[in-house]
């Protein structure tokens, strides 16, 4: 009985924002009104993705969590017979949260939106696709065949694309060609990766080739296809030196948008690498691992330095652009956790995962407050002249974005706490047949990477929160209804992740076990 649940709850969450984008085209979204058509599809964007919201909290109450390594609430028909592209959908342990996580950040999105819609053309363009992206990075998570998976990755580039392009802020013009550039070519590469396993396996079902473990493909061959799939969802995650698109279009994006590119699409790119590479191509992975650990580490430490660079006073550093560069460091954490290719920094990747879309979507809704309330996220403008002394101008906003931050240090008892240090463990003893001196000296700079984190996220608060107060700052609109309303839920996720990782843990230990090929 749950199992139909299941069933008919994960394809409802796949079809129905698609059917909702092509509403929120229509002349007037069906069943609602408002003072004037804008009113009607916003709220027509809001009440879609709250439906989704409540379809993916039913996914996951009728979900086995004993049993939470078996792919359950399965789909499989045949599309392209001639091809053995099949429609194969499934959500295990792995998935399941990073569902919940989109569909819960697209829902405080568009909330977001209904009450403070960003500058640009109609807010019908604007909620359908939002929409077109939630369903095509919600197809990400839950399709099980390579085919499927490509085309869901593929379809959030143009809806992304668009929101930068339309809606962002100065620069938005180069900012949004950056990231079509880098995707589309990583992507291009990546599909080559994808084809040549499911030509050389005779399949391109996931469930399949992760229990074959590789048997079937060479060792040469899973080389060159983990290099190929590798660079494609590396540009994703996004690995330095892969990232250089990223501070730009989260600088110029709309504060949506931001949340939706560090929350949701960053996550695409190392959830393939668990879901694909581990499981169906092990040798490769194997190889290319210490590479990898080597890139992450880089990107932690450049991440870092490029912030507390920013961060520097007369820098003209830009708040927004800093946490954009943080996320390349926070991220280095989850592909050093992937490349241990251990349990525990596998589950601490996947635990970073989501601590890192909870707090950096939240950082960026904050950014958002802070930009519309000074008219700009100039750090030297911020910190000077009036601008600073949030706890004195707005004292919730200001202890809103202390919390932001010293969660993104990872602070214990806090989300942010745990992914990162279960990654380090996984260094300390890495798989067989990696070098473990190796290891343990990107184990040393990590840790380090940590101790820059700190020193840059609290020199933001300070100069941020606790500047001094000039006599012609004003008092500023503090946290408004709407803005509690969008930010509560990740505030409260946050805390609750920091002091109970075993619920996020527990889901996704038994399937990251059998992803690595165990029993």
């Amino acid at each position: 009985m749950n199992d139909t649940v299941l069933q008919y709850a994960l394809v409802a969450l796949l079809v129905l924002p698609l059917l909702g984008a092509i509403g929120a085209l229509l002349p007037a979204p069906p069943g609602l009104k408002g003072r004037d058509p804008d009113q009607a599809v916003l709220r027509h964007g809001v009440s879609v993705t709250g439906a989704v919201l409540l379809l993916s909290i039913v996914l996951a109450a009728a979900f086995d969590y004993r049993h939470s390594a078996r792919m359950q609430g399965s789909t499989d028909l045949s599309w392209i017979p001639a091809l053995h592209i099949r429609i194969h959908l499934g959500v295990d342990g792995v998935s399941l949260p990073l569902i919940v996580l989109t569909a819960l950040l697209t829902f405080l999105c568009a909330l977001h939106a209904y009450f403070n819609m960003p500058e640009g053309p109609s807010p019908k363009a604007f909620v359908a696709l939002l929409l077109l992206l939630e369903a095509g990075t919600l197809g990400t998570f839950a399709v099980l065949d390579l085919m499927l998976f490509f085309l869901a990755f593929e379809m959030v580039l143009i809806p992304m694309y668009f929101l930068i392009a339309r809606w962002g802020g100065e620069g938005r013009d180069r900012a949004a060609f950056r990231f079509i550039l880098y995707t589309l070519l990583g992507s291009v590469v990546m599909l080559l990766g994808l084809l040549l396993i499911g030509l050389k396996a005779g399949t391109f079902d996931m469930v399949a080739l992760a229990t074959d473990n590789g048997s079937k493909l060479s060792h040469s061959t899973q080389i060159i296809a983990v290099l190929a799939i590798g660079i494609g969802l590396a540009v994703k995650a996004p690995m330095w030196p892969l990232h250089s698109w990223l501070p730009d279009a989260h600088t110029a994006a709309p504060t949506t948008g931001s949340v939706l590119l560090a929350g949701v699409l960053l996550k695409m790119g190392t959830y393939g690498l668990v879901r694909i590479v581990l499981p169906i191509a092990p040798q490769g992975a194997h190889f290319f691992a210490p590479y990898l650990a080597a890139f992450a580490v880089v990107g932690i430490l450049y991440g870092s330095l490029a912030c507390l660079a920013l961060g520097r006073k007369g820098n003209r550093g830009d708040l927004k652009r800093l946490i954009a560069y943080s996320s390349v460091g926070h991220m280095g954490f989850v592909l050093l956790g992937i490349a241990t290719l251990t349990p525990t920094g596998v589950n601490g990747a996947l635990f970073a995962n989501i601590a890192h879309g909870l707090i950096t979507g939240l950082l960026f809704f904050l950014v958002g407050a802070v930009k519309e309330r000074y008219g700009s996220t100039d750090l030297d403008r911020l910190a000077g002249d009036g601008g600073a002394a949030l706890y004195g101008t707005a004292p919730r906003l200001g202890g809103l974005l202390a919390f932001g931050a010293v969660a993104s240090l990872g602070l214990p008892g806090l989300a942010g706490f745990w992914g990162e240090m279960l990654a380090m463990f996984g260094s300390f003893h890495p798989a067989a047949g990696l070098s473990r001196p190796a290891y343990l000296t990107y184990l040393a700079l990590a840790a380090f990477g940590t101790l820059l984190t700190a020193a840059y996220l609290l020199g933001v608060v300070r100069r941020v929160c606790m500047g001094e107060r000039s006599a012609e700052a004003v008092r500023l609109a503090d946290v408004r209804g709407f803005e509690f309303a969008a930010w509560s839920p990740l505030v409260a996720l946050t805390v609750l992740a920091g002091l109970w990782p075993a619920a996020l843990l527990g889901l996704t230990d038994p399937a990251v076990r059998i992803l690595l090929g165990g029993h």
